[in-house]
């Protein structure tokens, strides 16, 4: 059994203000001497990179559509290992899970799975009793809801002490404390998810700011209770065996235009046996030295296409790299970047690798948004013919030419299309993958690497 101090702050919606609540407690966590943890439920990049940049906490993903209960138990309890708290953090409405498909993979599902306690951050404005409804309602809709208390968000000290003993006796819940309204806790969004961390100039000093409130507003002893009366979880971390003793260099793009990569599917690749070293497709001119696999995760490279473009000498060295075999994953952004040119935010295309046909543009709607089913249909990098992945597609920027390779199917619905490339050296496509949940992919594209390593040893 693994101890592993922990809660949940959860929502009624979007928009409720978990994650500022979420860094500004893990700073101010940080700052009493806490060593942290922090995960986010569901797929998404942008809310760890906030979470690790901004306290340095360790940082994962929780996903019950990706992986299985035993599985994302083992994900935490790896993932907390040296933490004295952890904090997860909940997506969506804390029962939305998949739509058609009730709460599976929702943060309920999550916080049910991993038996972690819950608060809700609910929004406070413009309402006074009527939330002891809209709490109680959460509480009680699921037996085994795991809610413990709430937090009332952009609301007052005075409205807080009126309410908070009142909602208390109604839902027999406790109060956790409160966050006044203030638009510098506002942290910017691009498309429908938060911009980088990275692109945040005053991001510090925000946080600064909400951790120095909340040591005000917040019970912070009372959380600390509760995730240290967190039950103890039947789990042991995720353990794997290296495929390869060559321990091959894998380049993993990582900047301002590449930075949406799973932390633990890096962790996997280094457990695999891999040797990570990342570099800029933006700011260097070559690939590292000795690189056998190449890694182009998601990110924003429209908003840098112009910079992008200007780098001919990485592009060129990309261009030849990959045409000539290296194993590569290109993953949305770093698939647009193979791609022969992307259009900016204002429309201008600029050439990319060339590597594959398309040019990428803004098409002003998600085309594919959410979780998806791909079932290779023939022998790849990734995968074999007719082997099964599960995968997540966000984009705004589409191509005239997405690839094939792969039959696409949404959870639970009839609909499907093609998608992505797919050869013996290449997997590039819209759709991310996580690879703890079935590590055939990793262990495939590291496999590939070794032998590039190797062919290339033997040509030396």
């Amino acid at each position: 059994m693994a101890r592993v101090p922990r809660f949940m702050l959860a929502a009624a919606s979007s928009g409720s203000g978990k994650t500022t609540i979420v860094c500004g407690l893990l700073r101010l966590l940080g700052k009493r001497g806490l060593t942290c943890g922090a995960f986010k439920v569901g797929p998404d990049y942008l809310d760890p990179t906030f979470h690790r940049r901004m306290t340095g906490a360790s940082t994962g993903n929780l996903d019950l559509f990706f992986c299985d209960e035993d599985r994302v138990r083992s994900l935490l309890v790896g993932g907390a290992q040296g933490c004295d708290v952890s904090i997860l953090e909940g997506v969506m409405g804390y029962y939305d899970g998949i739509l058609g498909q009730g709460t599976r993979a929702s943060s309920y599902d999550v916080a049910r799975a991993t038996a972690t306690p819950a608060v809700l951050v609910i929004n406070a404005r413009g309402a006074s009793l009527s939330l002891a409804a809209q709490i109680a309602g959460f509480a009680n809709f699921r037996r085994d809801s795991q809610v413990r208390g709430f937090i009332l968000n952009r609301c007052s000290k005075g409205l807080y002490q009126m309410l908070a003993p009142q909602i208390e006796r109604e839902c027999d819940l406790r109060g956790y404390g409160y966050v006044p309204a203030d638009p510098a806790y506002t942290l910017e969004s691009r498309h429908l998810g938060l911009v980088d961390a990275n692109e945040v100039t005053d991001l510090d000093a925000r946080l600064e700011k909400i951790s120095s409130c909340l040591a005000e507003s917040l019970d912070v002893e009372g959380l600390l209770t509760l995730a240290y009366d967190a039950d103890a979880l039947d789990a042991t971390p995720l353990h794997v065996e290296p495929v390869t003793e060559l321990r091959p260099r894998i380049a993993v793009a990582h900047d301002r235009a590449f930075s949406f990569y799973y932390t633990e599917n890096l962790r996997l690749l280094e457990q695999l046996g891999a040797e990570l070293v990342e570099f800029s497709p933006l700011a260097d001119r070559a690939l590292p030295k000795a690189t056998c696999g190449l890694y182009l995760g998601g990110g924003y490279p429209e908003v840098h296409a112009a910079e992008l473009s200007a780098n001919s000498g990485m592009l060129c060295c990309v261009r030849k790299a990959v045409k000539s075999g290296l194993p590569c994953v290109a993953e949305c952004g770093g698939f647009m970047y193979l791609q022969s040119s992307i259009e900016d935010e204002s429309g201008h295309a600029f050439p990319m690798a060339g590597v594959l046909p398309g040019s990428a543009a803004n098409e002003g709607k998600l085309r594919h948004f959410g979780y998806v089913e791909l079932c290779s249909q023939s022998d790849g990098l990734l995968a074999s013919a007719y082997h099964e992945l599960r995968a997540h597609e966000f984009h705004y920027w589409h191509s005239q030419d997405e690839g094939e390779a792969f039959d696409v199917t949404k959870p639970g619905r009839r609909a499907s299309w093609k998608a992505a490339f797919h050869t013996p050296t290449l997997y590039a496509g819209y759709p991310h993958l996580y690879w703890p949940g079935d590590a055939t992919p990793a262990e495939r594209f590291i496999r590939a690497a070794a032998a590039w390593a190797a062919k290339v040893g033997e040509a030396e």
